[in-house]
């Protein structure tokens, strides 16, 4: 299968190859990303030498692949050994006798090789200090699922790697788009309104997606991935949580809790909500699934940066907390048979804002306003009786700011009397309150439009589902 979407990716791969000096590339992202998929596609498995991590595989067992796929690759029969520092000098002495023009290395789920007093990642400074930082013809790729642990201990470490990555790659799901170009390749054709169904299931992570069959209908491969008695993905969200963090409890309880709470919550909150101490262990679990793309941390409208909000983006881990976890029914067909109920399509209001809420600057485009500076929060009212809220506001440097509504409908969505009512009131109380002076546009974005009628006058822009789907380029 071919590569879809990642160009930028793609360039900075072929950057470093072109460049007249050694590169040490991190690759990172959640697992299933796509990450190992990129690399060995781009680089169509012409490597000078590849590896990869075992997960939960013991030091010996690291060091036996490892020596392993040496063997492979130098078509030699180095002995082996029973530590990383002599591990990392007989593939120095291998890379030596390459005559490869650009010698691409890649050493795939590094973190997992680092288990726990191997000294791996010594070694892996020493030898790339020592002599890969000097070999100019050296491309080093790194690659790890485990973000926390690329992010604290290789990109941000104190220790003798620090500054030395020359270029980071973060892998991030990919965009509608994507996912229907994804879904293309597979020989899948729904319209626009099921992949963005799909989107809203599955987020736009390749393996996921990669799962679905082309002769079922969506409903059918939520059906078979979910609730069959072979159902590919009912374990998958444990595993996930397991494999990214070694404290895999105490991150799914902070997910769990966000999954409950649209808006968000404060630090403070869920400190009190999950009745933690007031240390640092929390902090340390928000940044973490930040990193990891499952929240997404904002600061709301005129707040300062210590009331940030924490919200739930990870678009699996909603669907999966709302019906599979708790799911123990034997209804092979249970998704299918929940067509229409309440809640299914209170489900479908939420994932569509956050699948707006991750295509921010589609949305700028599809409005005229991405080469306009401005930034993106969200609102809501001091008075807590009232409980208005915006979930996505565009405060513009023009002196505007785009007051968004997020509706998903089947088909045109209806202004009724009642929610014209409640747009005014909303955004004469957003005036009051924060006592802006900008003009204020109210902005639908809705599935199919909004239809007609008398009250659809008073809106001052729309974006539609197809304009999500558009580059932002």
């Amino acid at each position: 299968m071919e590569l879809i979407g990642r160009k930028v990716e793609c360039n900075l791969l072929k950057n470093s190859v072109e460049s007249d000096s050694s590169e040490l590339i991190a690759v990172y992202g959640r697992r299933r990303i796509g990450k190992t998929f990129l690399i060995r596609q781009y680089f169509k498995d012409k490597f000078a030498f590849y590896t990869t991590g075992i997960y939960e595989g013991t030091k010996s067992e690291q060091l036996s692949f490892f020596n392993k796929q040496l063997n492979t690759y130098a078509k030699g029969s180095y002995p082996p050994v029973g530590n990383w520092f002599d591990a990392f000098d007989q593939l120095k002495h291998h890379l030596s006798h390459c005559r490869q023009k650009a010698k691409v290395v890649f050493i795939d789920e590094l973190p997992w090789m680092d288990t726990p007093r191997s000294r791996f990642l010594k070694a892996f400074e020493t030898f790339w200090n020592s002599w890969g930082s000097t070999q100019a013809d050296l491309k080093l790729i790194v690659c790890g699922s485990a973000t926390t642990w690329m992010t604290d201990k290789f990109l941000k470490g104190k220790g003798g790697l620090h500054g030395r990555v020359t270029r980071n790659i973060p892998l991030e799901p990919f965009s509608l788009l994507e996912t229907e170009q994804f879904l293309e390749k597979q020989k899948i054709r729904w319209n626009r309104r099921q992949i963005l169904d799909c989107y809203m299931v599955f987020g736009g992570v390749p393996y996921y997606l990669s799962l679905l069959q082309k002769n079922l209908s969506l409903d059918q491969n939520v059906d078979a991935l979910f609730y069959s008695s072979s159902a590919q993905l009912k374990n998958e969200y444990d595993f996930l949580f397991q494999s990214l963090f070694s404290q895999s409890e105490a991150y799914k309880s902070v997910i769990a809790l966000l999954a409950k709470k649209s808006i968000g919550m404060s630090r403070q909150e869920i400190l009190r909500a999950l009745k933690l101490p007031d240390g640092g262990s929390l902090t340390e679990i928000l940044n973490n699934l930040c990193n990891c793309d499952f929240i997404r941390k904002y600061s709301a409208f005129g707040k300062v940066e210590r009331e940030a909000m924490f919200q739930l983006t990870d678009l699996f881990s909603l669907f999966y907390l709302r019906f599979v976890k708790r799911y123990n029914g034997r209804d092979a067909h249970h998704w299918t048979n929940m067509l229409d109920t309440p809640a299914r399509n209170t489900w479908r209001g939420y994932a569509f804002e956050q699948v707006c809420l991750l295509h921010i600057p589609q949305i700028k485009k599809a409005l005229g306003i991405n080469g306009i500076q401005s930034d993106v929060s969200s609102w809501y009212s001091k008075d807590k009786e009232q409980g208005a809220q915006i979930d996505l506001l565009i405060d513009r440097r023009d002196q505007t700011i785009n007051l968004c509504e997020m509706k998903y409908a089947a088909a045109e969505y209806e202004i009724t009397r009642a929610y014209h009512k409640k747009l005014m009131s909303r955004r004469e109380l957003f005036r009051q309150q924060t006592k802006t002076r900008k003009a204020l546009y109210l902005t639908m974005i809705t599935t199919h439009g909004i239809s007609r009628n008398r009250y659809a006058g008073d809106i001052q822009s729309e974006v539609t589902m197809e304009e999500l789907f558009n580059t932002f380029s």
